[in-house]
This record gives structure tokens, sequence and C-alpha cells, in this order.
């Protein structure tokens, strides 16, 4: 077992952009997931085999890093929901196109998630992520410990300070966007995920027609049946054609956009989490200089204390913060930039592919006629 991490400082051994999540073994009901990065000493690679279990404990211990200045304001990378290995409806509404291509984009989206990690200026210092990239051991089974998002689910039941008004216009102008955008980013995603899904019934149904084509098929000498057989022959190979080229459209647009519109969903809920741990930061901040205005002499000292503690944990929140929504900002345009590109690259590639395939049928059909 691994040992108990402590929350050091400390660097990391590994090139945090060549992580990968190579494979996915499946054991029952358990997924294994086999992650690969080069280590920094170029002597070779790390080879670790690690469940969603393990990915929930480096969360964890990213989440716990309370004595950190300003971690509040950190917009933790979001680690997908758990896989669930019986698809279902549940499932594909939870995890959307995460659940698709035999968990190809899950695992892409794992990947993701830990260079994310390597790459962030706080969180790549945490022992866990190096021993969670690097030791062949798996996690040890700890029990969670107490950490922000323990303390955020408890304020959920205050459901007021989400609609607390902000004393930063920054903030709060943030807060209205984020408002809107986790909404439109999520109703996108599941728009784009009902035409994947579409695109994917209509290839099958390509399939099934081509397959029962051939049932049209007769032997004999009789030239009327030998050219219909022949025909029936000809179309089923052009509707197994385009039963590939719309798989191929589906599996592009997956791996493209449709990863991208999840990916950005998911960020804008991580900023939507961060801004809510804020704000209720700032209820804090507020009663606590109420307090201190209301406290009578005796207290006064320690009251006094108690806001200075607050207002410079605040400010070291509101400091952390401003710099992860310009940086997440920059990075979500590029994301989407990037996404519309490779789709409309994909597009292009798949429909010149269909186009010649579909033109030699064309070119076979006016031979038989």
């Amino acid at each position: 077992m691994m040992e108990e991490v402590t929350e050091a400082p400390s660097l990391l051994s590994v090139y945090g952009n060549t992580i990968k999540v190579t494979e996915v073994l499946q054991e029952g009901e358990t997924l294994t997931f086999i992650i690969v990065s080069q280590k920094l000493s170029g002597t070779g690679e790390y080879h670790v085999h690690r469940t969603y279990d393990d990915f929930e404990w480096l969360q964890q211990h990213l989440y716990a890093q309370e004595d950190v200045p300003g971690i509040q304001g950190v917009i933790f990378p979001p680690l997908p929901l758990r896989p669930q290995v019986t698809a279902s409806a549940k499932t594909m509404k939870q995890l959307g196109f995460l659940c698709l291509g035999e968990w190809q984009p899950y695992c892409k989206a794992l990947e993701t998630f830990l260079r994310q990690v390597a790459a962030h200026s706080i969180l790549s210092k945490n022992k866990a992520v190096e021993i969670f990239l690097t030791n062949t051991e798996p996690p040890g089974r700890q029990k969670a410990k107490r950490n922000i998002f323990n303390r955020l689910s408890q304020a959920v039941e205050e459901m007021r300070k989400e609609g607390h008004k902000d004393v930063d216009e920054f903030f709060q102008t943030e807060r209205d966007h984020n408002l809107l955008l986790t909404a439109h980013t999520r109703a996108a995603a599941e728009k784009f995920l009902d035409v994947v899904l579409t695109e994917q019934k209509i290839a099958v149904a390509c399939g099934h027609f081509a397959a029962a084509l051939h049932l049209c098929v007769e032997n004999g000498d009789d030239p009327e049946k030998q050219a219909f057989s022949r025909a029936c022959v000809k179309l089923s190979e052009a509707f197994d054609s385009i039963k590939k080229n719309m798989m191929s459209v589906a599996v592009n647009d997956m791996n493209t956009l449709g990863l991208g519109l999840d990916l950005d969903s998911r960020y804008q809920e991580a900023e939507k989490e961060m801004l809510f741990r804020r704000t209720c930061k700032l209820v804090e901040l507020e009663n606590a200089r109420r307090n201190a205005e209301r406290a009578k002499p005796v207290k006064k000292n320690a009251m006094e204390e108690v806001k200075k503690a607050a207002e410079g944990e605040f400010e070291q929140i509101c400091k952390v913060a401003k710099q992860e929504i310009v940086q997440l900002k920059r990075e979500r345009v590029g994301l989407v930039q990037k996404s519309l590109t490779q789709w409309c690259e994909q597009q292009l590639q798949t429909a010149k592919e269909g186009a010649d395939i579909f033109n030699q049928h064309l070119q076979a059909f006016k031979a038989m006629a």
C-alpha cells in the first residue's frame, strides 16, 4: 500500500503533457485504467494501473489542502463521474459522450483531468499527484479527510448565499455569466449528443437494410432474376458504404466537438462551484465584520483578530480566483476553437472519402444499366 500522503510541496518527476490513459481493462464491474507517463530523467516511462477509486483518492487529497493559501479560489479540474459498466438511460444522461466508443472517450477525459492537474501551479505540488502517477502500488483506501467540499455540502443548505450580492463587480459579472454559460454549454452538449446518437441509429439501420437486401438474392438461370439479384447485391454494397460513412461521421463528431463540449460543460460547473465557495467566504467575512462591530469591549480584540484573519483569507482566495478565471477563459477559447477546427477538418475528410466511394457505386450502377 502507498504511504500516507502529506501536503508538503513536491515536484513531479514526469512530463505532464505526456500523461496518457492508454488502455482500460474490465473485470466484472471493475474498470482498471493503464496510465503511462514519460520520466523527466529521460530513462523511460512510468506504467501504473488505477481504478476509479484511485482517481477519487487523488481528488480527495487535492481538495484537502486547506493549509494552502487561496485554495478555495482554485477551479479544480473536473473529474468525470464514476463509469457504469452496465449501459442504461441513466448512464447516458450522466456520462453523455463519455459512455460511447467502448470507453475511449472516457479514457480521454481521465487523461485530460490528469494533465490539467499536472499542469496546475498549485495542485501539481501535492505529493499525492506524484505518487498517483509513479508508484506501481495502488493508493491506500484511506478515509476521506474533512475538506473544503465537505464544508461546501453543508453550505448548500444555506442556498441564500448563492444569490448573495457580491461586493466586487468583477465577480458579480462572472457569476452572472457563469450562470448562463453553465446552462447553455450543458444544453449544447446534450443536443450534440442527440445528433451523434441519431447518426449511429442511421448507420445501424443502413447496416440492417444492407443485410436484408441479400435475402432478395435468388439463384437460377432466369435472366430477370439474375439481374434483380445483381441489383440487390450492388444496392447492399452501397448501403453498407453509407453505414460505414455514417459511423465515421459519428465517431469524428464524438472525438472532436463532442468531447470538447463535454469538457467545456464540466469546467463551467467547476467554476460555478469555485464561485459559490468564494461567495460563502464572503458571507463569513461580512458576519465577522458585523460581530467585530457589535462585540463588547471584553471580546473586541478577539473579534478583531477573527475579522483580520477572515479578510486575509478572503483576499487570497479572490487573488487566486481571478487568476484562475482569466486562465480558464483563455484556455476555454482555445479548447472550443481546437474542437471546432478538428471537427470541420474531420467532416471534410470524411465527406471527400464518402464522395469518392459513392461515385464508384454510381458508376457501377450506370454500367449495369
